[in-house]
């Protein structure tokens, strides 16, 4: 039985929605410390999962901002200068905004009751704001850092450096090594229950580390596991009837694309027969140190065509 050592019941001066009423939600706290989210609504909930991450871990939640903003660079100097350089060069901002209105209603409530959380947390707690600029932060740009960490996990930082340097095999390999997860069903148990046991090889802190919650509203939520930083749902755990895990493995999540370049002008590749300009854009990179904005010129495919694989590797 859980055992509950501290309540909080969050009253917030601050202008949200009028869906979200702080005192409505509670944070329970067993003895190991995991949060426990109790509201009638899944965006009040969304805003308790916030408010208690930060209590825990506001340093990292702060730097998922900054990466929504296009803003490492001035929190981290080189090293986040160039995940800024990454989020630009896969168009991650353009993304979010061109498929915004293609997310559910239901789900577009669950972020602004996350970002409105944080943002209160924020406001209640100006000392520990590291980045000033940070806050407050808006729903697209906590969807852009949501995506730009969806590609961490699918190995874009270990795929472009090897894009880049030109050490992309031309011939697909295989690694067997990875994450796992072993279900076991009631029928082969010595206590006739099921288990569910999730390794995702995760580190132990940072944007990609696990924090485990315990959510649950009265729309009909209730479930327990980990999240990301930012996460404003349980991304593997399990509720009354199912477990759910996502691993880190070799299975195919991301496509490699080999182009044919026109032997007489390096700006263009063939599709379907036709040679194709590469689009050109400017990258501006904002770095701790630097007095001064870095503008990096990049070239990549014109995202406008379809993108039809002469070779792919890493399948």
């Amino acid at each position: 039985m859980m055992k509950i050592f501290s309540t909080l019941f969050l009253f917030i001066s601050i202008n949200i929605s009028a869906q979200i009423n702080p005192s409505n939600i509670t944070i329970a706290r067993d003895s190991f410390g995991v949060p426990h989210i109790f509201a009638p609504t899944d965006p009040e909930v969304a805003y308790g999962i916030a408010w208690a991450h930060a209590e825990d871990d506001f340093g990292t939640l702060q730097t998922v901002v900054q990466s929504g903003k296009g803003m490492l660079g001035k929190a981290l100097g080189k090293k986040g200068a160039e995940a800024d350089y990454v989020v630009q060069l896969l168009r991650i901002r353009k993304t979010v905004d061109e498929q915004w209105n293609t997310l559910s209603p239901d789900f577009v409530a669950l972020i602004k009751g996350y970002v409105a959380g944080l943002n209160a947390y924020a406001k209640a707690h100006p000392k520990e704001v590291k980045y000033k600029k940070a806050f407050p932060f808006d729903e697209k740009e906590y969807m852009t850092s949501v995506v730009f960490s969806i590609s961490l996990f699918c190995g874009v930082e270990q795929a472009l450096p090897q894009i880049l340097g030109g050490k992309v095999a031309t011939i697909p390999g295989f690694n067997p090594q990875g994450s796992n997860a072993f279900a076991m069903n009631s029928a082969k148990t010595t206590t006739g229950e099921s288990f569910l046991a999730i390794n995702a090889h995760q580190p132990q802190e940072g944007p990609v580390a696990f924090y485990e919650a315990h959510l649950q509203s009265e729309q009909g939520w209730n479930m327990l596991g980990g999240l990301f930083p930012g996460g404003c749902l349980i991304f593997h755990g399990t509720n009354e009837n199912l477990g759910w895990a996502h691993t880190v493995n070799y299975q195919d999540k991301l496509d490699i694309f080999q182009l044919e370049m026109n032997p007489n002008n390096k700006n263009q590749y063939k599709f379907d027969g036709e040679w194709i300009d590469l689009e050109k854009d400017k990258a501006k990179l904002k770095v701790k140190g630097i007095p001064i904005t870095i503008g990096k010129k990049y070239t990549g495919v014109n995202m406008v065509q379809p993108l039809k694989p002469i070779k792919e590797f890493f399948h």
